[in-house]
């Protein structure tokens, strides 16, 4: 393989990673949506909800330093987020009492089964994609 190959490839990797370029693909795919978003707290092998909210996306100018200024005003010490995208029937966000419903339904799946998370598009606080991992008691 090529060096620019290699480099194109990693490349690619990278856009699959950061918030920045998921916000646009997502946006170009549903032409809008609305994101439930839940906020969580990471520490001692676990995962914390902390925090949840929606906001309808319009447009792809959103980077994660303006999110992650939205976020902030939580109030919370948060050290992950939760994008799970809600999309209407007819294409764009859902209305806000589907949004509330939804979130509210996302919420008590997350509180049985942690792993639900990773059905969404889970990122640290830099903006980087993760996953969360079953954790078994030594």
């Amino acid at each position: 393989m090529s060096k620019s190959a290699k480099k194109s490839a990693r490349h690619k990797k990278l856009e699959d990673f950061l918030f920045d370029d998921w916000i646009v693909r997502e946006f170009e795919r549903t032409d809008g949506f609305t994101a439930l978003v839940v906020l969580v707290a990471t520490s001692n092998l676990g995962v914390v909800p902390l925090s949840s909210t929606f906001m309808h996306v319009i447009g792809d100018e959103l980077d994660w330093h303006h999110f992650s200024l939205l976020v902030r005003g939580a109030g919370v010490p948060w050290d992950g987020v939760l994008l799970m995208p809600a999309v209407d029937e007819d294409g764009g966000p859902i209305e806000d009492a589907k949004a509330k419903e939804e979130l509210r339904a996302l919420e008590e799946r997350i509180n049985e089964n942690r792993l639900v998370i990773n059905e969404g598009h889970f990122f640290d606080k830099w903006g980087r994609r993760m996953k969360v991992e079953p954790a078994e008691a030594n």
